[in-house]
């Protein structure tokens, strides 16, 4: 279904698309085969949490689209195994570190994003639609800062771009779903009430994504998006999941200034062990994501602000959560980013 507002004027036809298996990536080459384009997917041989999905089944999941195989690390291979000479539209960008360490954080979220962008020039794309994210309004975390630095380039590279940052990923906020279903207590920081959100299904992302092809009025904009329906504290997440399975809300609470004890030591230790960085790195994404919510920061009051966070599509997280506590997560695993 194509839920733009603005039915597409002159059509690109070639998109070729990086971070294809990723969890958005394969509800982006769906959405833009559904709608007719000439997809390319640029993968690695062997792709998913733990690099466990093999070549065979990529293709399977990619259907209607060009799967190619190769490093988007590399320029040589992105030119010769993925663009192969030949003339593209629009590059589709979902490219992300698998786990925000600091190394792989600029090897992908900047340098592989960076390749990408000049491969498409070289191929004559005039668009390159990146999916970020919305917590790079604060940078305060390695990977918000090579996300920021290719978003700047981006917008200098003379090509016509959009800048999506979406809020919370319903599989972000799934992670406490099978222990409250086995009667484990709902884990928060703090009263529950620090942070909020407006989470989105990976297919109603996948559709706005599709929509900056079609929409003059997504093209060189950054795009805070976020789901339907109002937003929604820690807490409410939690007692949301009592509710669906008719039980009293139990929840336990974790001081949030544990990070403040944690993060000091593990950075003292980094520079004595430089493999302990990214053990830093992860206690400082855990405190920025225990303390800031993830909606449009207002540049006025410096305060987050639902009102300001836009809405989109259908999929609500109260029918995310009843099918995940009948049908199990499978599909949204967390990977190297689970922190529960």
């Amino acid at each position: 279904m194509n839920t733009s507002l603005h039915p597409p004027v002159s059509r690109p036809e070639r998109v070729f698309v990086v971070g294809a298996t990723g969890y958005i990536g394969k509800f982006v080459v769906r959405e833009l085969v559904a709608r007719g384009y000439d997809v390319v997917s640029f993968v690695r041989e062997r792709s998913g949490v733990g690099s466990k999905t093999r070549a065979g089944e990529t293709c399977t999941q990619l259907k209607g689209s060009d799967v190619r195989f190769g490093d988007v690390s590399s320029m040589e291979s992105l030119m010769k195994s993925g663009i192969r000479g030949e003339h593209f539209d629009v590059v589709v960008s979902c490219l992300t570190s698998r786990n925000g360490g600091v190394k792989d954080s600029w090897n992908i979220d900047y340098q592989a994003t960076r390749n990408a962008l000049d491969a498409g020039k070289a191929a004559g794309a005039t668009h390159f639609v990146l999916l970020s994210a919305i917590c790079v309004q604060k940078p305060l975390l390695e990977f918000q800062r090579a996300k920021l630095k290719f978003e700047q380039e981006l917008k200098e590279s003379g090509l016509t771009w959009s800048i999506v940052r979406p809020t919370a990923f319903f599989k972000s906020i799934a992670g406490q779903v099978e222990s409250v279903k086995k009667g484990k207590p709902f884990v928060m920081f703090g009263n529950g009430e620090l942070t909020s959100c407006k989470p989105i299904s990976e297919a109603d992302l996948a559709r706005f994504i599709a929509d900056c092809l079609e929409d003059p009025a997504k093209k060189n904009k950054i795009l805070p998006i976020g789901g339907p329906g109002k937003a929604i504290s820690f807490r409410q997440q939690g007692e949301m999941l009592f509710e669906l399975l008719g039980r009293q809300p139990k929840f336990k609470s974790v001081p949030i200034q544990m990070f403040d004890a944690i993060i000091p030591l593990l950075s003292l230790l980094a520079k004595i062990f430089p493999k302990m960085q990214d053990k830093a790195e992860f206690a400082r994404i855990g405190k920025y994501y225990c303390s800031e919510s993830m909606l449009v920061l207002d540049p006025q009051t410096g305060r987050y602000d639902a009102d300001m966070t836009p809405s989109y599509g259908s999929d609500t997280l109260r029918d995310f959560y009843k099918r995940a506590l009948k049908e199990g997560l499978a599909g949204q695993e967390l990977g190297e980013h689970s922190m529960f």
